[in-house]
């Protein structure tokens, strides 16, 4: 059975929801550990001080706050505590609006929510109002020691909790050299939209997407661990060339398109809105 990581409830004006968090994403990543190759003993970490050079017991360590070149405020467990007297155990909702209105670029991690047994009426409530009126819950919430906001949303027959960075945490694009009034040719809009065509999926189906790497990567863990022989690597493909004439390479890759498998029914669409050569 999956483990809460936190228990509160949902709150919408005078609502109250009992539920608990649950961590709705896997994290597939290999965690490697750093080995001395001599003879494969384990490196640790050591908690060194760089005072007095000695080593330093978990129980001997505080927080500490640089707020200037050398300079610390520690603080302690009920320091942190006391810095916000609001947090309570609860994802309090403060407004609805669109999901449209939401920036992906806001989106952090995602939980789902669960009901407690007495709250499951409300939750149903909440869900199918939510869905219905094609609103999210805009909320506020503390999980752990930190503050964050929140939009509440329906999936499926769960309710979700899709955690959000603040503005202020997303870094702006102004800082990059990004071409603003960069006007493409006729021909090379109407290649790229055929490229664009050719390729157009009916929907997304994240399913069909694996992480091949990480498969081949524990495949020739496996084969070490066994003392078989390693398996054989895939070619890479080559790198594409430079980009030197783009409608050359527009038109290279329409052609590449053309001939992979499960795009032909994609290409006639395309072929069908191209714009045909009038007779001379």
């Amino acid at each position: 059975m999956a483990h809460a990581i936190w228990s509160g409830s949902v709150n919408f004006g005078l609502v109250m929801i009992p539920v608990k968090l649950y961590t709705a994403v896997r994290d597939h990543s290999l965690h490697f550990n750093l080995l001395h190759a001599e003879d494969l003993g384990r490196i640790h970490n050591n908690r060194k001080c760089e005072a007095c050079g000695k080593e330093v017991a978990w129980g001997d360590l505080v927080r500490g706050y640089e707020y200037e070149k050398g300079q610390y405020v520690t603080l302690t467990d009920e320091d942190l505590k006391k810095a916000n007297v609001e947090a309570t155990q609860s994802v309090d909702i403060v407004s609805f609006v669109d999901r449209s209105q939401i920036d992906p670029m806001l989106y952090d991690s995602s939980y789902y929510l669960a009901p407690e047994k007495k709250g499951r009426h409300a939750y149903a409530l909440l869900r199918e109002a939510l869905t219905e009126s094609g609103k999210v819950g805009i909320a506020k919430v503390v999980i752990r020691t930190r503050q964050h906001v929140a939009s509440l949303e329906p999936h499926g027959d769960a309710l979700v909790l899709e955690l959000l960075h603040y503005a202020d945490e997303i870094v702006g694009a102004d800082a990059l050299e990004i071409p603003h009034a960069e006007k493409p040719s006729a021909a090379e809009m109407r290649a790229a939209r055929m490229l664009i065509d050719t390729m157009a999926s009916d929907k997304f189906e994240p399913e069909e997407f694996k992480d091949t790497y990480t498969e081949d990567l524990m495949r020739l863990i496996e084969a070490r661990a066994q003392h078989r022989q390693l398996p054989k690597g895939a070619r890479r493909a080559p790198h594409p060339p430079s980009i030197v004439n783009l409608m050359d390479v527009l038109q290279k890759s329409l052609l590449a398109t053309k001939k992979a498998p499960g795009v032909a029914k994609a290409h006639r669409r395309a072929a069908h809105h191209a714009p045909r050569k009038r007779a001379s």
